[in-house]
């Protein structure tokens, strides 16, 4: 069994027990998810912003603890403060050590929040929306083209928008008009390797007029620069900053030195 199985396994578990603990009318229910949502694709889209979706993770399966002490208040704050075109938060509590109670916490910011979890039924899609997420994440790797395009739609009927991630050629088939944002994983979520290349190789595949991105690995200016001339919009970044000490100035330096290149924008 590889870790993405045990993962979607466990999922299906831990929903099951949460529609028993929370019913969907309860979720529908709460102010946030009756306030107005914010556009990450929008906001890839301005140029005067990093394109960068900031993202806070504490562990991972492959690497581990990452930054246990990092407090997610003010490291999202850093991120917005600093120019984040949007952030990205880890629900996942078994595997990734988040929670809905992260999410909440950075709604605080008045940017695009992504929810980043393994979503496989569409009661996670209210409670994303019950949260205070603006954007949910589709893996094409745990899903199959039809129950992509449900989700999906039903997401959008919500008021969400969708990042469908894929890994490999194959899965260009899971691309459907409800999708707002690709991203192409250069972590293979079976292996949880890394290929930076693999982006470069994809993005000519992916259909136009779908906003691009990249996520894993990303770790210099320089790759964000190479990712852009070929077609990519956003950059989800987040180890590379929650591994240090200080996140939020780690990110900070980083956007100094992305705005200080002449190559950029």
């Amino acid at each position: 069994m590889t870790i993405l199985e045990e993962i979607v396994m466990f999922k299906k578990l831990e929903v099951d027990r949460r529609k028993k603990e929370v019913k969907v009318h309860d979720l529908e229910d709460t102010p946030l998810y009756k306030r107005c949502s914010l556009s990450l694709k929008k906001s890839l889209q301005e140029l005067y912003k990093t394109g960068i979706i900031a993202e806070f993770k504490r562990k991972s399966p492959s690497k581990g603890v990452i930054n246990e002490q990092a407090d997610i208040t003010e490291v999202t704050s850093a991120y917005t403060q600093y120019g984040a075109s949007g952030l990205s938060v880890l629900t996942d509590e078994k595997f990734f050590g988040g929670s809905s109670a992260d999410l909440m916490k950075a709604r605080e910011n008045e940017i695009p929040v992504l929810r980043k979890d393994f979503i496989i039924d569409d009661y996670q899609l209210v409670e994303s929306r019950s949260i205070g997420a603006d954007a949910i994440l589709l893996i094409a790797a745990c899903l199959t083209p039809i129950e992509v395009e449900y989700l999906a739609s039903f997401a959008k009927s919500l008021g969400l928008e969708v990042v469908l991630e894929i890994h490999e050629e194959a899965e260009l088939n899971h691309i459907c008009d409800a999708v707002d944002i690709v991203g192409v994983n250069n972590r293979d979520l079976k292996t949880f390797e890394v290929d930076m290349g693999l982006s470069r190789r994809l993005a000519e595949m992916i259909p136009a007029g779908k906003i691009k991105i990249a996520e894993s690995g990303i770790q210099t200016v320089d790759d964000i620069i190479l990712l852009r001339k070929h077609g990519f919009q956003g950059f989800l970044v987040g180890e590379r900053f929650m591994r240090e000490e200080n996140p939020g100035k780690s990110f900070g330096d980083f956007v100094k030195e992305l705005a200080g290149n002449k190559e950029h924008g």
